[in-house]
């Protein structure tokens, strides 16, 4: 049996997250210097990007400050549906990066 294809697990995932509303309160709010909705969009672009054929050098970069960002501000969040949203998208992120890592040669 062969190794589930990205797309397989990241489909699934970006489409319940399409689904889940906005956590409607944090519109505006700003984490640790970091703009949430700023976030949430950054990384849904970032998600349509790599299904539509993959990431340039410039989303790349945005990718691994997205996900800096989000390791940054997930801990800081003391709300639970809101955590859970971004702790998604944090996931779906993790998705996307493993293309994205240089190999060690």
């Amino acid at each position: 049996m062969g190794k589930p294809d990205l797309n397989d697990r990241l489909l699934p995932l970006w489409e319940e997250h399409r689904r889940a509303p906005f956590p409607g309160r944090f519109r505006g709010v700003d984490i640790a210097g970091v703009e949430l909705v700023l976030l949430d969009s950054s990384v849904a672009g970032l998600v349509m990007g790599e299904l539509s054929g993959g990431l340039d050098h410039a989303e790349v970069a945005i990718l691994w400050a997205c996900i800096t960002d989000l390791d940054k501000v997930l801990p800081l969040i003391d709300d639970e549906y809101c955590r859970d949203y971004y702790a998604r998208l944090r996931v779906l992120a993790e998705l996307v990066a493993p293309r994205y890592i240089p190999s060690a040669t």
